[in-house]
């Protein structure tokens, strides 16, 4: 109980939200924001309760004007398996609601005004989060399949490149159905701007990511990856071949012939604990 309490100690309300709320009761829409608020309570918490289970760093659960976010600090190092897991949490949720209001309007205990609500907003906010956009969980989806096979910098910026292309289809699709639907303009330019949030924060993303899987003491891999690099190439450009879930051992080779190698906690250290920025890997291979 006291654990659930903290998850819910957690939980940051956008002081927007109390504007749509006042409005809501001006409007005698209160019942509608009520229900849509609901939805997105529960959908939060399943992401959140799912995180705190695997002992995920959870920062705070927002909750917005038009929708909310489960904010986890944790660095692209936990198993993919598991980020599954958190992702699908969340609209799994939207099933058992929408089963437990059929059964409820079935037995007289719910309207049908309020249970066709219920379920309009619950398939819509589940439709909604499964687009392919970041940083809906269908593009965090979209992001777990990039990284099974690339590297995990390659893999935002093609999850990234990819959401902005799905982004502009659908504010293309919503402009030519519901060009003056307001919801749809502020959803839209809220993934636009984040989707450019996002975008500038790459690089600290990906060191946060490194740093992690250096220091990190959590960090389980699910198999070695050798990756074959040359002399010449910079440590930057090396760590920026590493994956998700897969520990690297680096072969160096020249002229198509192995010359040495070299664990990847080597050329990490080299890069943040030496500083050796602007070093080549033939550099480290000759000092160690």
């Amino acid at each position: 109980m006291n654990n659930f309490m903290g998850l819910l100690r957690k939980i940051h309300i956008h002081p927007l939200f109390w504007i749509v709320v006042g409005i809501a009761v001006i409007t005698a829409n209160f019942q509608e924001l009520l229900v849509l608020f609901t939805i997105i309570f529960i959908h939060e918490m399943g992401h959140s309760v799912m995180a705190y289970i695997f002992s995920w760093r959870i920062k705070r659960i927002s909750i917005l004007p038009f929708g909310g976010v489960a904010e986890m600090d944790e660095h692209g190092n936990r198993p993919l398996k598991e980020e599954l897991l958190v992702i699908i949490a969340g609209p799994l949720q939207h099933l058992w609601m929408g089963l437990m209001m059929l059964l409820l309007e079935k037995m007289g205990f719910v309207s049908t005004h309020l249970f066709t609500i219920f379920m309009e907003y619950n398939i819509m906010i589940l439709i909604f989060n499964l687009l392919p956009i970041w940083p809906l969980d269908g593009g965090k989806l979209l992001h777990i399949i990039f990284s099974m096979n690339k590297p995990f910098l390659q893999s935002i910026r093609i999850t990234l490149s990819s959401s902005v292309i799905f982004l502009i289809t659908f504010h293309l699709i919503a402009i030519l159905y519901h060009p003056f639907n307001l919801n749809i303009w502020i959803v839209v330019i809220y993934l636009y701007l984040s989707l450019w949030a996002e975008w500038k924060q790459m690089n600290f993303v990906f060191m946060r990511f490194l740093l992690e899987r250096y220091y990190g003491k959590r960090i389980s891999f699910e198999r070695l990856r050798p990756l074959k690099v040359s002399g010449e190439d910079f440590l930057f450009d090396v760590l920026g071949k590493f994956q998700r879930g897969k520990k690297h051992p680096l072969l160096i080779v020249k002229n198509g012939e192995e010359i040495g190698h070299l664990d990847e906690n080597e050329l990490l250290h080299a890069y943040f604990a030496e500083k050796q920025t602007d070093a080549k890997v033939k550099d480290l291979l000759y000092s160690y």
